[in-house]
């Protein structure tokens, strides 16, 4: 290894990981603000190549083509608010919404089961471990990304929880929902993301499994910093 890469790997990691729905991104980004660390949107990265996609008339069957867009994905994360959110922009486009529809989730979903689309990603993703630490949001964050990462967590809710969290998000933003066709979407993207054969949302062998289902997010993120203290406490 590298000395860059053995420095890399000193710089502390929590994943977060899980299915649509189940708190990971708010609570990565709580996490995070608490402890004045970087914050991963993974699952941003597969629904900018989908946008992208959807802007360059690239269909979702051909993984040649979406794999380059992935390669050079004209990205920028611009921090706002003091750090505690941030402006997507791509190629020059502020893209915040237009990424978090129900559509550009359906297209990502699909995305995201290409492997070589994955690959093209997963150095881009490694990159945001730097200091102070690092709170990532995704699905692969333990198992593939950050697998020496000091804490994994799998976040898990109910299906039914986790539709009307998402259809609550979209109306706060001003986007048209339908809650029954969130929850159809859920389970087909359920589905999609634990039978693909590469990456398969899974927890990590050492993941602590978190259930959120009708528990208060400040309640989540408490135990989730107590988790940390006692995981950093073990490897000091």
């Amino acid at each position: 290894m590298t000395e860059q890469g053995r420095e890399q790997q000193a710089i502390p990691v929590i994943t977060i990981d899980g299915p649509s729905g189940s708190g990971k991104g708010t609570l990565s980004r709580l996490v995070a603000g608490r402890l004045g660390w970087h914050f991963l949107d993974s699952g941003a990265l597969y629904r900018l190549v989908a946008l992208a996609a959807r802007h360059h008339a690239v269909l979702l069957e051909d993984e040649v083509s979406l794999t380059t867009l992935a390669a050079h994905l004209d990205v920028e994360f611009e921090a706002v608010d003091g750090g505690v959110d941030c402006r997507i922009v791509l190629e020059g486009e502020d893209v915040d919404n237009a990424i978090r529809t129900e559509q550009c989730g359906r297209d990502a979903s699909v995305v995201a089961a290409l492997p070589t689309v994955r690959q093209a990603l997963l150095e881009r993703q490694r990159a945001f471990q730097v200091v102070p630490g690092l709170v990532a949001d995704g699905r692969d964050m333990g198992t593939v990304v950050f697998p020496e990462a000091k804490l994994k967590l799998f976040l898990t809710a109910s299906r039914e929880e986790r539709a009307r969290r998402r259809y609550n998000q979209l109306n706060e933003k001003g986007i048209d929902a339908n809650l029954q066709r969130i929850l159809s979407d859920l389970e087909t993207r359920d589905a999609r993301d634990s039978e693909r054969s590469v990456s398969p949302l899974r927890p990590a062998n050492d993941a602590v499994v978190v259930d959120t289902t009708g528990i208060a997010i400040n309640d989540v993120v408490m135990q989730i910093l107590a988790l940390w203290r006692e995981a950093a406490r073990k490897t000091s």
